[in-house]
């Protein structure tokens, strides 16, 4: 069975930066892409940013030139670091992660928990 797990959300204030971290334990034999997605009430949830297991990053508009994402192979866990938050950042933010339990096995994308991020003075 695989796990992911995130930490680090809370409340900021305008302006204020987070880092969030999301990790992956269990059975796992290699990880593929990892991501951040998030959630506000009443709305669907969206892509954040993804990176992949070379470091190739990817990100939403929205936080653009904002955000980080980053990884530590070593310890399956995947990291977001968003600067100049702003109140329309406020979400639940949930990790994914592309796993594999063996080399005979498919990727399967798990999911965390979530963790609520909210931006408000």
């Amino acid at each position: 069975q695989v796990q992911l797990v995130e930490s680090g959300g809370g409340l900021v204030q305008p302006g204020g930066s987070l880092r969030l971290s999301c990790a992956a334990s269990g059975s796992i034999f290699s990880i593929n892409s990892m991501g951040w997605y998030r959630q506000a009430p009443g709305q669907e949830r969206e892509l954040v940013a993804t990176i992949t297991s070379g470091g190739n990053a990817n990100y939403a508009d929205s936080v653009k030139g904002r955000a980080t994402i980053s990884r530590d192979n070593s310890k399956n866990t995947v990291f977001l670091q968003i600067n100049s938050l702003k109140p329309e950042d406020t979400a639940v933010y949930y990790c994914n992660a592309d796993i594999r339990s063996s080399i005979w096995r498919n990727y399967i994308r798990y999911w965390g928990q979530g963790t609520q991020v909210t931006v408000s003075s």
